[in-house]
C-alpha cells in the first residue's frame, strides 16, 4: 500500500504539479478570490491523494483541470451570486481539456524546466533518493541497500523532497504575485531546509 501511496505521490509530483500555476492562473482569471484558489487546488490534490491508481489518467493536466473545474462548480452551486466572467471562463475550460494550445504546451515545459532545477537544488542525498524513488522508479529497498541507509531514510528523504519542491514551488508563486502587485522583481526562490 505504502509503495503504490508513493507512486501516486511520484506522478502528482512528475505530471501534475507542473500544471498547478497554470490552474492558478486560469482561477484568477476566472475571479476567484485567493483563499479560494488555494482551497480548490488543495481539496484537488486531496482527490488525487486519494486515488488508489492513475494508470487510467492519459491526459493529467486536463485530469487536475476538471477536477478543479468540478470543485469550482460544486462552489458556485453553493453560492448565491456568480459572476458572468466565471461561467466564460468555465466554457473556456473546454478548449484547454482537449488540445492544449501552443502556448500552454510552451508554459508546460517551462514549469517543467522549474521543477527540474527545484530538483537539483536539493540537498545531495535527498536529491538522489528522490530522483531515484520519484523519477526512475527504482524500489524503496533497493535504493537503501544501494546507497547503505535504511527504507526509513529513504521514505524520509523522498517525501521531505517532495515537500521541498512544492514549498518552493508556493514561495515562487507567492514572489510573482507580490511582483506583480508591488512591480518590483526579488531573488530567486531557492530550495530552503529544515536540516
Amino acid at each position: 500500500m505504502a509503495e503504490s501511496r508513493d507512486r501516486i505521490v511520484a506522478w502528482v509530483g512528475a505530471r501534475i504539479m507542473p500544471h498547478e500555476p497554470a490552474v492558478r492562473r486560469w482561477l484568477r482569471r476566472s475571479m476567484v478570490s485567493r483563499e479560494d484558489i488555494d482551497d480548490l487546488i488543495q481539496e484537488a490534490y486531496c482527490r488525487l491523494a486519494g486515488l488508489s491508481d492513475v494508470s487510467h489518467i492519459e491526459k493529467p493536466h486536463a485530469y487536475f483541470m476538471l477536477i478543479v473545474q468540478n470543485l469550482l462548480m460544486d462552489q458556485i452551486r453553493r453560492s448565491r451570486i456568480v459572476r458572468f466572467e466565471t461561467i466564460a471562463e468555465m466554457d473556456s475550460l473546454a478548449l484547454f481539456a482537449d488540445e492544449p494550445s501552443p502556448e500552454r504546451i510552451t508554459a508546460g515545459r517551462r514549469e517543467l524546466a522549474r521543477v527540474r532545477r527545484l530538483i537539483a537544488a536539493l540537498p545531495d542525498r535527498c536529491r538522489r533518493i528522490f530522483e531515484l524513488r520519484k523519477i526512475e522508479g527504482v524500489s524503496q529497498k533497493d535504493i537503501a541497500r544501494t546507497l547503505g541507509v535504511s527504507e526509513a531514510t529513504v521514505e524520509n528523504e523522498g517525501v521531505k523532497g517532495l515537500r521541498l519542491i512544492m514549498a518552493a514551488l508556493r514561495e515562487e508563486d507567492d514572489e510573482f504575485r507580490h511582483e506583480t502587485l508591488d512591480g518590483k522583481a526579488s531573488g530567486r526562490t531557492r530550495i530552503r531546509t529544515a536540516g
